[in-house]
């Protein structure tokens, strides 16, 4: 019995999963036609660093940028806001905090965050700065899908303390 319970646990977190990723491709092919697909190869030879160690910094950097995007989020809403009343915009936080992740996303060659990072760091339009901040958790989600959703569900857990 709980054999059959722990099996129908992993089976719905695995179904959970494959429609976080389905969902997540969907945001990320329609930013990048293409079909980016990460290598971690690129940042192994070119860092000079194991291929294990490379693994974890990309696990860091998904659960880094899963946790920035609802900050991102906050710091757009505020821009909105301060643009519905007539205020002068001030991109600075949020140009801060793209610049600290776009730092990472060179580091281990990943080519879309990097397109999308560089955005939030230079571009003004509000909208499409909200496009950018879901096409980079999708973009995340896609690199290490369970591992993402872990991340999410761990930070699901800690906001209901």
């Amino acid at each position: 019995m709980k054999e059959k319970k722990h099996v129908e646990r992993r089976q719905a977190k695995n179904n959970e999963i494959r429609e976080l990723v389905e969902k997540a491709q969907k945001v990320c092919f329609s930013f990048f036609p293409d079909k980016y697909k990460y290598n971690s190869a690129e940042a192994v030879l070119e860092l000079g660093l194991d291929e294990e160690l490379v693994d974890q910094l990309l696990e860091d950097y998904i659960a880094q940028i899963i946790k920035a995007v609802s900050q991102f989020e906050e710091m757009l809403y505020i821009l909105q806001s301060d643009k519905d009343a007539n205020k002068k915009l001030v991109y600075t936080n949020l140009r801060e905090l793209a610049h600290k992740n776009l730092g990472v996303a060179k580091n281990l060659r990943i080519e879309d965050a990097i397109v999308l990072l560089d955005d939030l760091m230079r571009k003004d339009d509000l909208e499409h700065l909200f496009l950018c901040i879901e096409a980079l958790r999708a973009c995340a989600i896609t690199l290490k899908p369970t591992y993402a959703y872990n991340t999410i569900k761990l930070i699901e857990v800690k906001s209901t303390f």
